[in-house]
């Protein structure tokens, strides 16, 4: 295909609390474009305050595709979001008009952009044994394991990132190759001219706060009864994607007698900014990248 008649979509990125959302909007504001969630969190029914999802009066101005498409309990994977969102995508330019994809699912943007390798289905079995392995001996020991095994995915995952730890020794124990082997196989690029933006604030220190205000806000909102709720239902288990969110899983654990309520909130605080750590990371590696370094929002 021509590279000069590519249909054209803009991606909105940034950490968590950076004001994507705002931005969006304007952007909608001004131009013909469909907004596409990229959060494997918003997908998700009945999820709301702890997301810090967009109210209804915002959605009903500028509709967004790939919120509440899901119950908590089902999984909901990159490859599902990478075919969800191309047919989003590919409505938006037949009508003449551009997709635009904001959110902070740094693996989904990489795998909406760059293909998905030929990996192996989650296994319960097997993911709920390494499950209770993390519990009793940690994070540590399961990342040193995962150097022996695929120095090069231990290389790329944090020793503090559980999921994609966990995720790397089951795809090696399903197949028996390494997950960085598989994720060489690239699969189908995006057929898009892609506009990227980052919203991000300049100084750090900024962005710090206003992820421990967005979470004493989510506080008042009634974050604890929402996750009462969400607790209450048949399916529910705190080992569900869902509920390992961040904000949510430091709130059942609240909730479960294991932490106080101050404890709560400041490891609720200490993991969005490590989630915000993290997404930085993702977005330095970006390319051709306009980053805007607003301090206001």
């Amino acid at each position: 295909m021509d590279h000069q008649k590519l249909p054209p979509a803009i991606f909105v990125m940034g950490p968590t609390a950076a004001g994507k959302t705002e931005l969006a909007v304007a952007l909608a504001q001004e131009l013909p474009v469909d907004v596409i969630s990229v959060d494997s969190a918003l997908v998700y029914r009945h999820m709301d305050i702890g997301t810090a999802k967009p109210g209804p009066e915002l959605l009903g101005e500028v509709p967004h595709a790939l919120v509440d498409i899901c119950e908590p309990e089902e999984t909901y994977s990159a490859a599902r979001f990478r075919n969800d969102a191309l047919e989003k995508m590919q409505e938006s330019a037949r009508a003449g008009r551009i997709p635009l994809l904001v959110g902070g699912t740094m693996l989904y943007f990489r795998a909406l952009e760059h293909g998905l390798s030929d990996l192996p289905e989650s296994d319960t079995q097997i993911r709920a044994g390494l499950q209770r392995r993390l519990e009793k001996e940690g994070s540590a020991v399961l990342h040193r394991e995962l150097s022996q095994l695929d120095p090069r995915a231990a290389q790329r995952i944090h020793a503090n990132d559980p999921q994609r730890i966990l995720r790397a020794l089951e795809v090696m124990e399903i197949s028996g190759k390494p997950l960085s082997l598989l994720q060489e196989q690239k699969g189908e690029k995006l057929p898009y001219e892609v506009i990227k933006l980052v919203r991000a604030p300049a100084e750090r220190a900024v962005l710090h706060e206003r992820i421990a205000k967005r979470f004493g806000l989510m506080l008042e909102q009634g974050f604890e009864e929402e996750v009462r709720r969400l607790m209450a239902r048949p399916g529910f288990s705190e080992q569900l994607p869902s509920m390992r969110a961040v904000g949510y899983r430091q709130m059942i654990g609240y909730l479960l007698g294991r932490m106080t309520e101050e404890e709560m909130r400041e490891k609720g605080i200490i993991a969005t900014r490590q989630l915000a750590k993290r997404q930085f990371t993702w977005l330095r590696r970006e390319n051709s990248v306009d980053w805007l370094n607003e301090e206001q929002g």
